[in-house]
């Protein structure tokens, strides 16, 4: 008896060994199958923290420091788009992360003082039935560059292998297909000669209840919380999951990630500013100051009587 006992523990630890022995090839076999030596893919260890630590820095930035400096960077950033117009650039800046972790004010800052018939935002909305059956990157690519253009990505085709993969809004099947075939898509867009800069935000939970609960009370910001960012106080760990998943996969040298530790605000928006002019060399194509010539006299116009014209009401005189 004693002896059948040892032998069926002795199979059934056998059968876990082969078990596990399986589980660990089909997890190489599927790394496997997304693997290219040409994208030199980093290796990555997940069992890093997946958001920024809270920031050590206990000294605030003050408002008079962060405007100064932003200032000067939005001055730089004015003639970048002057050079990407003279040199006819194509530009595509990719902003990804959590929600509230501050993609949308850097993005505000940067399109401040530019020009946005050069420079415009692309923030696209749920998929239509009918984009749900295209190419999944085919939605995108009627908002990429021509030559002299950059556009701003607030969140990308990246949703995918986020709020996608966490919520269940896609399959197995089309996630790993996107993670197989996004290095490649990213390669296209960088070999056709545009230039590819991907952001992600990231905040600690702390932080980002701070800023949910700021705007439940803020009825200004109010609408910036939708039932998806509710939900995804729920998931956070899911959430981290599927980012460094994605991370594995895209992170490459071809096309890096560049991660902005958010916790700060102020910091955050400076320091993604300052790196972006860095990533583009540019050249300071200011025109020279110059003086209006005399204005011409109104040879003889005369101006329709004011009671004629509907004018808005001067509530604040």
């Amino acid at each position: 008896m004693a002896n059948s006992k040892k032998k069926h523990k002795n199979d059934a630890d056998k059968s876990d060994k082969i078990e596990k022995s399986m589980k660990k090839d089909k997890a190489e076999n599927k790394k496997k199958l997304f693997k290219d030596d040409l994208f030199d893919l980093p290796k990555q260890d997940l069992t890093k923290e997946t958001t920024a630590e809270p920031s050590k820095k206990d000294n605030k930035m003050t408002d008079e420091v962060y405007e100064k400096e932003l200032s000067r960077l939005q001055v730089e950033l004015v003639k970048l788009q002057e050079w990407i117009k003279y040199k006819g650039l194509k530009v595509v800046v990719i902003f990804e992360g959590r929600d509230a972790a501050g993609k949308g004010g850097t993005i505000s800052r940067i399109v401040q003082t530019l020009n946005p018939r050069i420079c415009r935002v692309a923030a696209l909305g749920t998929p239509t039935e009918r984009e749900k059956t295209q190419w999944y990157f085919q939605r995108y690519v009627p908002h990429l560059p021509a030559a002299g253009e950059m556009v701003i990505f607030d969140r990308s085709w990246y949703n995918r292998a986020g709020v996608e993969r966490v919520m269940g809004f896609c399959n197995d099947d089309e996630y790993w297909e996107f993670l197989r075939s996004c290095p490649y898509f990213e390669r296209l867009l960088i070999g056709s000669g545009i230039i590819l800069v991907k952001y992600w935000f990231s905040v600690s939970p702390e932080e980002q209840e701070k800023r949910f609960q700021a705007r439940i009370n803020d009825p200004t910001k109010r609408w910036k919380l939708s039932p998806m960012d509710l939900k995804s106080r729920e998931l956070w760990v899911e959430y981290s999951k599927a980012k460094d998943e994605m991370f594995v996969y895209t992170d490459t040298k071809v096309s890096p990630w560049f991660v902005v530790e958010a916790d700060d605000k102020k910091r955050a928006r400076l320091n993604c500013i300052h790196h972006l002019l860095s990533k583009i060399p540019y050249e300071d194509l200011t025109p020279e100051a110059f003086q209006l010539p005399p204005r011409p006299s109104d040879k003889g116009y005369v101006r329709p009587p004011m009671h004629e014209q509907t004018f808005v009401p001067d509530v604040y005189s």
